[in-house]
């Protein structure tokens, strides 16, 4: 018992002697250490800077470290733990600022680790007053402040900010422009985004309170706009948006918001050359809202159809646009008598391009009625007599056409014809032919729909799902002719022979440098003697094989892709989408380009080479196309024709045969 209570004692005694050692440390009233001590282990600042003379420039000169790292003048046990390093010290001094600061956008200022404090944007030891060029937070230095966060691509994406740079937006607008050029006036960060007169209120745009708030975004600029604020107010937009009404149009809706341009650059969205389809086409041209406000349709399309619109298009910057007639902030409805398209007040806005204009002709209507563009009773009659004339002339026009091709094809036909192809051959051709031409139509109809031909094809109800049907019923065709020409190629001895005439040989580019020479007059004579096949045809057939093969399977992977997005990765399919189009557009142009020319529109084989009807093809045509087959071909015809008459004379026989055993 003894040995126990003397370890109690001397336990006791130990924790006086500590209690009594520290109560000085502990006291509330302990002297603060000298800023003479703080500047023996910290010399410099986080960034570097001489902390001595980053203060002797500063507005806090003469201040004490503790005035401000109140956070260094206790122990730790006994700190506020919501204390904020930066900018509870600065309270001290600073205190409605601080009251103010309570959110940074859509923030809270206690509990975000990423939100700006007192020192990140004013600095730490080298604070200065807003109005020294110096000093950080000076209007001139803003974006700068401000782009450390906000072009910062880590905080961007943290916080789902999805604002494509809009501090380097900024530098290159009308406002960083002239704010660079040091005009001080001009509008920076805090011009825009502070609240109530303060920079330390900064809201997001769903803030009621907000300055960047829809409804709030003419007051912000009217601090500088101050006329134009209250025009806007007067027309009918700024009515709109008193009334509550989200969908009216503000200055950032016109403007833009960073990156505003003078209306004098031809980027401006509110230029002469783009104010109408930039700026109040894609309000006036939507049926939404033409439908909840009760306007007129197709604005956009008859003012461009109008002299005015087409003068504009073709680059005029003189030409009257939406904003010579309408107004440009005080835009009033035609009802409204103040309106400048008010009836009575036509003539007056008519003439400041056109001095002295009739009041009858300044009453003439410019978008039209019935959005059939600029229409008067004897406009109307005009166009429909263009119309008219149009059908009947054009029209006779093609039928001439017509009727002259139709004469000349009966004239090739007519001539002792040589044949080029069988019957196997020419359904061949022509299944591939109308399933290829299928292909094309319908194929480009997806990717340009919006064009007025794939419009006028499939643009009526159910229209596209046609489009589709077709274009797989065409490719189905297509792939069963390919396999009808391959089974023709391996069983029949003609399709052997096809394929091994078709082989590529050196003579063809003997043949094609010959040519080229021929063409370009440095060879004399005629050109080179092309045997069954020339180089133009091989080239074209084996280009087909290949841009067939290419096709098929790139069309099946998109046509089947649920089923093979399992096994491959999503970026083969995008590749295979980007082969099939191009390839779409190689195949489609070389036809157009090569094919064509050399059946329809050469000299040598125009109106056509009537192979494709007939599978012959005029002997002087044949000729002059391939001289080295003619007699080759001739042997065949008579080999053939010997075949069908010994075919004929044995079905006459058995049909005497037959004959005589009936009687």
């Amino acid at each position: 018992m003894c040995y126990l209570e003397s370890r109690i004692i001397k336990i006791i005694f130990t924790l006086s002697i500590f209690i009594f050692t520290l109560a000085p440390i502990l006291s509330q009233d302990s002297d603060p250490i000298s800023s003479d001590d703080c500047l023996d282990c910290h010399e410099e600042s986080k960034l570097g800077s001489d902390i001595a003379k980053d203060l002797s420039h500063s507005i806090h000169e003469g201040f004490e470290c503790q005035d401000c790292h109140i956070d260094k003048l206790m122990m730790p046990h006994v700190i506020d733990p919501d204390f904020t390093i930066g900018c509870d010290g600065c309270r001290n001094c600073h205190e409605e600022q601080s009251d103010d600061y309570t959110a940074h956008g859509r923030e809270s200022v206690i509990g975000c680790g990423d939100i700006p404090t007192c020192s990140s944007c004013h600095g730490d030891h080298d604070v200065l007053p807003s109005d020294m060029k110096s000093s950080r937070v000076h209007p001139t230095n803003l974006p700068i402040v401000c782009g450390n966060c906000h072009e910062n691509l880590d905080l961007i994406l943290k916080h789902e900010l999805l604002l494509d740079h809009p501090v380097e937006m900024y530098t290159n607008s009308v406002h960083g422009k002239a704010s660079k050029g040091g005009i001080y006036m001009a509008a920076t960060c805090n011009d825009c985004h502070s609240t109530s007169g303060t920079a330390h209120k900064i809201f997001s745009p769903g803030h009621p309170l907000s300055s960047i708030n829809h409804f709030n975004i003419p007051k912000t600029c009217g601090v500088c706009h101050k006329g134009v604020e209250n025009d806007y107010w007067d027309g009918i937009h700024g009515k709109l948006v008193k009334r509550g009404e989200t969908d009216a149009p503000v200055c950032t809706d016109c403007h833009g918001e960073h990156g505003i341009i003078s209306p004098d650059d031809p980027r401006s969205p509110v230029s002469k050359s783009r104010v109408a389809q930039a700026t109040c086409s894609p309000c006036h041209e939507s049926t939404k809202l033409n439908e909840k406000y009760g306007l007129p349709t197709e604005r956009l399309t008859t003012f461009v159809d109008s002299y005015h619109g087409l003068k504009s298009k073709a680059g005029d910057t003189h030409v009257a646009n939406c904003a010579s007639c309408h107004g440009v902030h005080r835009i009033l409805p035609s009802t409204d008598s103040s309106s400048t398209i008010f009836p009575g007040n036509l003539q007056h806005t008519c003439g400041e391009c056109h001095p002295g204009i009739s009041v009858r002709l300044a009453s003439a209507p410019i978008h039209g009625v019935s959005g059939n563009g600029l229409q008067t009773s004897l406009a109307d009659i005009v166009e429909n007599i263009y119309i008219v004339a149009i059908v009947i002339i054009i029209g006779l026009m093609i039928l001439h056409w017509i009727l002259d091709l139709l004469k000349q094809i009966r004239g090739i036909m007519a001539k002792p014809q040589i044949r080029r192809m069988r019957l196997n051959e020419v359904w061949q051709h022509a299944f591939l032919m109308i399933s290829f031409i299928t292909l094309v139509i319908t194929g480009f109809s997806l990717r340009f729909s919006e064009s007025w031909w794939v419009q006028f094809m499939f643009g009526h109800v159910g229209g596209f799902e046609i489009r589709g049907i077709a274009h797989r019923i065409s490719a189905v065709i297509f792939i069963l002719t390919v396999l009808w020409h391959t089974i023709y190629l391996i069983t029949s001895k003609r399709g052997n022979q096809f394929f091994w005439d078709m082989l590529p040989k050196w003579k063809d580019f003997t043949e094609f440098f010959q040519r080229i020479k021929y063409y370009l007059s440095r060879r004399k004579g005629e050109h080179p003697i092309f045997g069954r096949f020339s180089y133009v045809e091989k080239a074209e057939y084996w280009a087909l094989v290949w841009g067939t093969i290419v096709m098929i399977f790139t069309g099946l992977f998109l046509w089947f892709d649920n089923y093979f997005i399992q096994f491959i990765p999503k970026g083969f399919l995008d590749v295979t989408l980007v082969i099939h189009y191009w390839e779409a557009w190689l195949a489609t142009l070389a036809i157009v380009v090569w094919h064509f020319y050399s059946t329809i529109f050469s000299p040598d084989v125009y109106p056509m080479n009537p192979s494709w009807l007939t599978g012959t093809m005029p002997e002087d045509m044949y000729t002059h196309e391939h001289p080295g087959y003619v007699d080759e071909a001739k042997q065949q015809m008579d080999e053939e024709l010997k075949a069908e008459m010994k075919k004929l004379a044995s079905l006459q026989h058995d049909q005497e045969s037959d004959d005589e055993n009936i009687n």
